[in-house]
């Protein structure tokens, strides 16, 4: 005997108990058991609460707050503790019970269904305590036929389908079952189905504003054998007090096309059951993935201002977007700049998040309120993410905690400070921050940027343009013509670039420029120093051979760098930015990056990893005129970095 027969044995034998002992109680005793039941669900079944919290904010996020929001998850679960325990009361449902318990709502368009002569499905929804409402309908008077599934336990489902059919119902297993279904319908019998969880073989129509996979059946049949649909929904009214509302008649509409029907028809009875759940929240099943098959998703990019930091995110975005285009789905970007109230409230929030366990953040977000700005807040509960990326270890803490309200996949990149990177879905760390080894965790030679060849085309054009828009110098480039791109960074806490290495390499570029004819094009950074702005200006402003001079505090250009990547064979740069450097090499071109001195210790181990594998030349500024023209007369192969495709194939793995 396996594991599943004995639970399943062991389990028969205890409801056949219970359900004595049940029955013997007052009603109000069972209901407040069955609430206290609930209550233990909720505290203890920690991971479909989650589920059924993040369902709930999306329908009601923008009504209530997170704190009403935690309310009703909690009401929802003791309407199912009262709904569970229900079961046990399927034997003594009859016309006394009904007439004591049960209000009936549109009565009449059952019997105006039934003149019809078509047969009859009463559709309803996972809501409710849907046992008993099949028994109550089995009891009004009428053929009752149930289309059922068969469950994981064989005995515990005999016993189930034994209560149901001793009170008057038929029974069709869905398995094998649609010629019974068919005949039921010609002899004008009323069949209940349920119009929602389709799964996988299931129709995407719109539940709430996204995309949600539906059953099909009851449209299908109604379509083919002209059955009239009547919508069914059952709420409680106080303790055992019952009512069923029952809506009238569904008007099927018909056309040639028979798909856009199934979709249409479907598409409107679901608004329907919209319109119920909105007003009886408490009574919907939230505990399973209802937008799970859905074609669209929402991705949040949290920003903390800093243009690397948002960059390397925006590549992991662009990255997930193309692996949910590969599955046939849309991807909507969005992107939030998360402002603190101040530094020490940055500190505090990094700390209180370290706190908090994989549960405990939904419905409380009290560190989210207290730490931030209030309208950074107010913008974060408002967003419905399903993925969650940020770089940057001040915006880690947000991100687990949003991605645990949402219950979206939570993507980092870089060290996420003092938290354990086991609390995310994916990390994405330089291996220059000795990432620990776990499957979550994803090691890159550099940082991750936008750059691939569609890029670099696209702002290859820009810059161009631009060029022959300001000046009056054409920029005349052929494929054999040398351009060289000088790109300048500027100072960091430890890090000063100066004036004496500036001018040292401007005096290597235009010599090499002036010896092969080649062309320049110069931009800054926003970190660039007066000092080194000033000798930049003086020594290529008039330069005939640099066709492009951009200094980034005085006029920023967005597509600067991007355009000086595509247009140039060779890139110089500055040696204290990463993710300068990744962009440079990812360009695909020759990158020679002068030395300098006050870098830290792990940013040299960066830059010697790089040239030691041949996708930087880390040289002295007074060789740069050398090293260009060798490079230029013997064009050596260009290595470049495999970052993008192991964060793709990491990312496929938790989608």
């Amino acid at each position: 005997m396996n594991k599943n027969s004995i639970v399943d044995y062991s389990s028969c034998i205890l409801v056949r108990l219970f359900a004595l002992i049940i029955r013997s109680l007052p009603k109000k005793s069972i209901l407040f058991l069955g609430r206290r039941i609930g209550d233990l669900f909720y505290y203890f079944d920690l991971k479909h609460k989650t589920i059924a919290y993040a369902n709930v904010r999306t329908v009601f996020g923008d009504k209530l707050s997170p704190d009403q929001l935690s309310h009703l998850t909690k009401e929802f679960y003791r309407t199912f503790g009262q709904n569970l325990i229900e079961i046990f009361m399927i034997p003594l449902v009859d016309k006394e019970y009904m007439n004591k318990y049960v209000t009936i709502e549109g009565l009449n368009y059952i019997a105006e269904g039934f003149k019809r002569g078509k047969g009859m499905i009463l559709l309803g929804m996972h809501e409710g305590s849907w046992e008993l409402s099949n028994i109550i309908c089995a009891n009004l008077g009428f053929p009752f036929v149930m289309f059922v599934r068969d469950q994981r336990y064989p005995r515990l489902d005999k016993l189930l389908n034994l209560f149901r059919i001793q009170k008057g119902c038929q029974i069709i297993y869905r398995q094998n079952g649609a010629q019974q279904l068919i005949q039921a319908l010609k002899g004008n019998q009323a069949i209940g189905m349920t119009a929602d969880q389709g799964g996988k073989s299931g129709i995407l129509v719109q539940f709430f504003g996204k995309d949600a996979s539906m059953p099909s059946g009851a449209i299908r049949l109604a379509l083919k054998y002209n059955a009239t649909i009547i919508p069914a929904f059952y709420t409680r009214i106080k303790g055992p007090q019952f009512k069923v509302i029952i809506g009238p008649p569904f008007e099927i509409k018909k056309t040639p096309d028979l798909e856009k029907d199934i979709h249409d028809n479907l598409q409107e009875i679901v608004h329907i059951f919209e319109r119920y759940i909105l007003r009886y929240p408490q009574e919907y099943l939230w505990t399973y993935k209802i937008w799970k098959y859905g074609k669209e998703k929402n991705i949040l990019i949290l920003s903390d201002g800093k243009t690397g930091h948002l960059r390397q995110a925006q590549a992991v975005a662009n990255i997930v977007s193309a692996s949910f285009k590969e599955k046939g789905m849309e991807a909507k970007i969005d992107t939030l700049e998360v402002k603190f109230k101040s530094e020490l409230t940055k500190t505090a929030l990094i700390f209180s998040s370290s706190l908090a366990g994989k549960y405990h953040c939904q419905g409380c977000l009290w560190c989210l309120r207290t730490f931030l700005r209030e309208d950074v807040y107010k913008s974060l509960i408002g967003l419905k993410p399903d993925i969650v990326i940020s770089c940057g270890s001040a915006l880690a803490p947000i991100n687990f905690v949003l991605s645990r309200e949402s219950l979206a996949k939570s993507i980092v990149v870089m060290r996420p400070s003092i938290l354990s990177t086991k609390r995310f879905n994916l990390v994405i760390m330089p291996r220059h921050d000795h990432p620990p080894k776990r499957k979550n965790v994803v090691s890159t030679e550099g940082a991750l940027n936008l750059i691939n060849e569609e890029y670099l085309k696209s702002y290859k054009s820009q810059i161009a343009n631009r060029i022959s828009q300001e000046n009056d110098k054409q920029l005349a480039i052929s494929n054999k013509q040398l351009v060289i791109g000088l790109l300048i960074g500027g100072d960091t806490k430890d890090f000063l670039l100066t004036g004496d290495t500036i001018l040292e390499v401007i005096k290597q570029i235009k010599s090499i420029a002036e010896k092969l004819n080649a062309e320049i094009l110069v931009t800054t950074s926003r970190r660039t120093n007066l000092q080194v702005e000033h000798m930049l200006k003086e020594e290529f402003k008039d330069y005939l051979q640099c066709r492009l001079l951009i200094i980034a505090n005085e006029k920023n250009i967005p597509e600067a760098v991007g355009g000086i990547l595509g247009l140039s064979q060779i890139i110089i740069t500055s040696p204290e930015s990463i993710s300068m450097i990744s962009e440079a090499v990812n360009s695909q071109k020759y990158v020679l990056v002068f030395k300098s001195s006050g870098l830290s210790k792990k940013h040299k181990m960066f830059l010697d990893y790089f040239a030691k594998n041949k996708y930087i030349y880390l040289i002295e500024a007074s060789d740069l005129a050398r090293s260009i023209e060798e490079i230029w007369m013997n064009r050596p192969s260009i290595n470049t970095l495999k970052d993008n495709l192991l964060v793709s194939e990491a990312i496929k793995r938790i989608l």
